[in-house]
Formats: C-alpha cells, sequence, structure tokens
C-alpha cells in the first residue's frame, strides 16, 4: 500500500526525472572536485603554471606579478575576494616564520584559506609516493607550496600537481624571496634597469643561484662573490642556465672571489646566512675561516654607491655575514625585504590561481 501510494505520488517519470538530476548532480560535484571547470570555470592554456624558481616565470609575468603587488600594497581591501573560498595548501619540510606568516595572512587577507600541513608528521615521499600526495591534494585544493630540502622533491610535486604548486624554498632556489626582492628595489630606487647588485658570501645557496637567475631574466647585472674553497661554489648547471637566460633576457653575470671588486659601484649589496637550515653545527668553524673575508661591514658598503641599498633576507646574524651597523643603518632595507613578501605571493598567488589577466 505505501509503495502503491509512493508510485501515485512520485510517477515513474517524475522518479526517472530525479534520478537523472541526481546522476547530474553527482558528476557535477565529482567534475567541480576533480577538474574544476565549474568551481573555477575556463582555465588558460597555460594552466597549472608552477613556479620551480623565478625564472619559471617570464619577464612580462614578473612584471604583472609586481603590478598587482604594488596595488595589493596600495589598497588591499581592493583586493579582499580575490581569492574566496580558494584554498592553498602549505608544506613545511624546513622551519619556518615569514614563510608561512606571510603566506597564510595573505590567503585570509584575499578571502581564502591556508592550510599549514608539517612534514615533520608525515615525511613526503616516506609513507605515500610524492606522486600520490600531490595527485590527491590536487583534488582538494586551488594551489600548493613547499618548504623542502630538496628540488627533486619540488620537481616531483609539480610533475604530479594539476593545481599550481609553487616552490617556497629548496637547496635551489627561493622564487618567493625573489619577488620580494624586486619589489622592494622598485620602491626604493625606482626601476631595477641599468641596476648593478653584489651578493657576496657562500655562493652554493638557494638565494645566489635565483638572485643570478633574477638577474639574467630581467635585465640587470650581478657580480657574485665568496671563497674559491670547495663547497661555496656557484653550481655549474646555475651557470649554464644564467648564460642562456642572458642570451634572451640581456642582464649579465660575473663570478669572482673578490668582496671589494664585487661590491664597488653597485646599487645594491646583498647577503645571506652562512648557517643555512641543513647545514651542520661541526662545519661551522671550518666555514666561518673561509667566509670571515666576504662580511659586509662599513667599509664594504663605502666602496658601493653612494644610494646603495643593503638587502638580506632573514633570518640575519649581527657579527656574522653582515656587521651590526650595517644591518641597523640608513642603508638596511631588511624589514621592508621582509614586508613584500607578504605582497609579492598574494599577487603570485591570485594570478596562478585566476590566470594573469585577472582583474578585480
Amino acid at each position: 500500500a505505501i509503495m502503491l501510494a509512493f508510485r501515485k505520488v512520485f510517477p515513474a517519470a517524475s522518479r526517472s526525472a530525479s534520478r537523472a538530476a541526481c546522476a547530474s548532480g553527482q558528476r557535477q560535484l565529482r567534475d567541480s572536485i576533480s577538474a574544476k571547470p565549474k568551481w573555477d570555470g575556463p582555465k588558460s592554456k597555460e594552466y597549472p603554471l608552477h613556479v620551480a624558481h623565478i625564472a619559471s616565470l617570464t619577464p612580462e609575468q614578473v612584471t604583472k606579478v609586481m603590478d598587482l603587488a604594488l596595488a595589493m600594497k596600495a589598497d588591499p581591501h581592493a583586493y579582499k575576494t580575490a581569492l574566496k573560498d580558494r584554498t592553498l595548501l602549505m608544506m613545511f619540510e624546513k622551519p619556518s616564520l615569514r614563510t608561512r606568516v606571510s603566506l597564510e595572512t595573505g590567503m585570509t587577507q584575499l578571502g581564502g584559506h591556508g592550510i599549514y600541513y608539517s612534514l615533520a608528521d608525515s615525511p613526503l615521499g616516506k609513507k605515500e609516493s610524492i606522486q600520490d600526495t600531490a595527485r590527491v591534494a590536487s583534488r582538494f585544493v586551488d594551489a600548493m607550496t613547499a618548504r623542502v630540502y630538496t628540488r627533486q622533491a619540488v620537481n616531483e610535486l609539480i610533475a604530479n600537481s594539476t593545481v599550481p604548486v609553487v616552490n617556497a624554498l629548496d637547496d635551489y632556489a627561493h622564487p618567493c624571496q625573489m619577488l620580494a626582492d624586486l619589489l622592494t628595489i622598485i620602491e626604493h630606487r625606482g626601476s631595477y634597469k641599468g641596476m648593478k647588485m653584489a651578493f657576496v658570501g657562500d655562493c652554493q645557496n638557494n638565494m645566489t643561484y635565483d638572485l643570478m637567475r633574477l638577474a639574467c631574466l630581467m635585465g640587470f647585472h650581478i657580480n657574485v662573490a665568496g671563497p674559491s674553497d670547495k663547497g661555496f661554489n656557484v653550481e655549474w648547471a646555475v651557470v649554464k642556465e644564467c648564460e642562456e637566460l642572458q642570451k634572451l633576457h640581456g642582464g649579465s653575470f660575473n663570478i669572482s672571489n673578490s668582496r671589494d671588486e664585487a661590491v664597488k659601484g653597485v646599487d645594491v649589496v646583498y647577503c645571506d646566512s652562512w648557517m643555512s637550515y641543513g647545514i651542520a653545527q661541526d662545519e661551522r668553524v671550518e666555514r666561518f675561516k673561509a667566509l670571515m673575508p666576504y662580511q659586509i661591514d662599513a667599509q664594504a658598503m663605502s666602496l658601493a654607491d653612494k644610494n646603495a641599498i643593503f638587502m638580506n633576507c632573514l633570518p640575519a646574524v649581527r657579527g656574522e655575514e653582515q656587521t651590526g651597523d650595517v644591518l641597523e643603518g640608513p642603508q638596511s632595507v631588511i624589514y621592508d625585504q621582509a614586508e613584500n613578501r607578504l605582497h609579492a605571493q598574494k599577487a603570485l598567488l591570485t594570478l596562478l590561481i585566476n590566470g594573469f589577466d585577472f582583474k578585480v
């Protein structure tokens, strides 16, 4: 009797239509999770664009990031829904302050959400392959960042992800820092065109590598100087990368073992920690013997252009890679650099997720 009543109220045609609608809804839900056509709208032909290092972007794309970052910094409330309901998965194998706080704050300011995931709890590639992690996470989130020890981990995430992946630091590159640095240079100098930069210290370093790429990509010159000892030299693969970039874009680089020659007349003096994460403490004494002649002090800054700025991506140790008076001096822009991680990353993520033709 109940079934007869049900069939009278819901005739076969109506039930069939209901089942079809349900199946259609399930397909739409499945599609929205796996391919996200309805959720994100049509994608540009280059989607997903991944950022393994700064030269993963074209000069035109870097310029768009700079323009949007400046606009976001000037009027953050105008962009408070730019990433509404979007989710960023932030994977961390290395400790972090600036990277985590700036990414998480940025997603909140843009109307989205950042998920902090510590790889100490579930090491990447151990319990589950990186391939599976990337493919599964791509079903859940709109973009991923990874702060890890090796370039191999970043490359494997990129190879298997269907959403944008940004290298938030590995042993080969630090593209988010490059964007923050370029933004800082634009604010303080007005332009990077025709600029000369010096990086001094440990040259076998992700910061050295990406600063060299940045110069060759964006058309300015960089001098790199450090000890000739084994373990401090720029990797040959990076030299070859930069040679190709300078042919295409007009930037240039020079590598030497002289601090004073490197900083002479430059517009930007840059150094980085001598004891980066992953370097064993028992190497400290020998490393410092080799690196102390490359410390940036007042005498080194006096050789640079009189309007030169001093940069360090932090953390910095007074009395090591630079003296305290340089770090705290009037030419230092280190805290502007740190703040600009927020604005540069907000712009980058907005363009990677929404497309480089994004407009408010």
